[in-house]
Formats: structure tokens, C-alpha cells, sequence
């Protein structure tokens, strides 16, 4: 299928069938997510892979009981780093430096901007830039397991402070933003799963200037 296609056969699942994804779908979705393009490619975010079915209902029961967790064959859970740091930054580039075969100082003025930029703005901030770039990661996971004829269901109704708590993701300096289950859909059990696909038409969503 091509992209579009993709998008079009793809909805918000509600009920999943328990099915497990092969391997080498989930891979594929995990690597999308991985290459998606981040700003000065920081990447400040991690993505939790979570199949252990006791885990799953524990997040179940924070998620509003939303039975498509405990369904699903895999969840993943976007996590944005809740500051980004100096440290960071020369992480990033110091692994950029040495995979293009660049000298070690050659991006050190750009780095320098970098850190400028972010210790001027609080902490909040930081954070909330962080979960702005964890965002496009998240579009490109939906995408892609719509590719991979994978069915995932974008959550944001959670209670993050409690699901931060069970998978102690404060003390890894990581805040929860969104969930995504993957799996296949129930259609005899998934009231959504044979109804039109509703969007804006286009004339309400594009304003173009020419």
C-alpha cells in the first residue's frame, strides 16, 4: 500500500484480538520512530516497549481502563527528557563528530549556540520542548505501523504522575507524554472498526498563499 492508503485503512482501535506482531514488524516501527528527524537532532525523548501482560494491566488501570493496552500486543510509552542539558547536547555531538569522521571541534560553535539557547530558557521549557520533538517520533510510529498494516491507537488519557511513578521514569530524568498500543483489531468487538474515516475537507485545512 502506499502511504496514503496506509492512512486510510488505518483509525483508532479500540479493541484489540491479542494477536502478537512479528518481530519484524515491530522492528520496523521501532527504526521509523528512531530515524524520525528531531531539532539539531537531539533526540530527547525515549520510547518504552512494554509486552509483559502484568505490566499492561497495571497501566490499564492508570489509562482509564482502556481495554486496547491489555489487548494490545506491544505499548509503547513516549517519555520526554524533562530537561535538556549541556551534557546532552555534547553527547549528540560528540557521536555526530565521530560517526562522519569530522574533527572533534568542528561542530563546537553550533554546540555552543545550542547550549546558549536552552540555559536561558527554564525548565518547563526545556521539557516542553523535548516533548514537541517526542511528537514527530510518535506521527512516525503511527505511520509507520499503518505501513506495516499494524493497528495502534494514539493515547493521550492517562494519569501521567502515576504511570511516571510505576515505570520510575523521574528517576531516568524522562516524563510520560503518550501512549501507543499496537496490535490488530477486534472488528467483531470494535464499534469503530467499520465507519467512515472523517476528516476536515481541505478547504478547511489548507490556507495557501499564492
Amino acid at each position: 500500500m502506499s502511504l496514503l492508503e496506509s492512512l486510510n485503512w488505518r483509525y483508532a482501535t479500540k479493541r484489540m484480538n491479542g494477536k502478537k506482531i512479528p518481530q519484524e514488524k515491530l522492528e520496523a516501527i521501532l527504526e521509523a520512530a528512531r530515524l524520525a528527524p528531531t531539532s539539531s537532532g537531539l533526540q530527547p525523548f525515549k520510547i518504552l516497549v512494554i509486552s509483559n501482560p502484568e505490566m499492561l494491566k497495571k497501566i490499564q488501570v492508570i489509562a482509564h481502563n482502556q481495554q486496547q493496552i491489555s489487548e494490545a500486543s506491544h505499548l509503547l510509552v513516549f517519555a520526554a527528557y524533562d530537561n535538556i542539558t549541556e551534557k546532552n547536547i555534547e553527547e549528540v555531538f560528540f557521536q555526530v563528530t565521530r560517526e562522519r569522521g569530522l574533527a572533534e571541534d568542528s561542530l563546537d560553535e553550533y554546540a555552543n549556540r545550542l547550549k546558549t539557547v536552552f540555559a536561558s530558557r527554564s525548565l518547563q521549557e526545556r521539557f516542553e520542548s523535548a516533548a514537541r520533538q517526542a511528537y514527530i517520533a510518535f506521527g512516525i510510529a503511527i505511520a509507520a505501523a499503518a505501513e506495516q498494516k499494524v493497528d495502534a491507537t494514539p493515547m493521550e488519557g492517562f494519569n501521567a504522575e502515576q504511570l511516571d511513578q510505576l515505570l520510575g521514569l523521574r528517576e531516568k530524568g524522562l516524563r510520560s507524554l503518550t501512549l501507543l498500543p499496537l496490535g490488530y483489531r477486534d472488528t467483531e468487538k470494535d464499534w469503530l472498526a467499520n465507519m467512515k474515516k472523517v476528516r476536515k475537507p481541505k478547504d478547511q485545512i489548507f490556507i495557501e498563499y499564492n
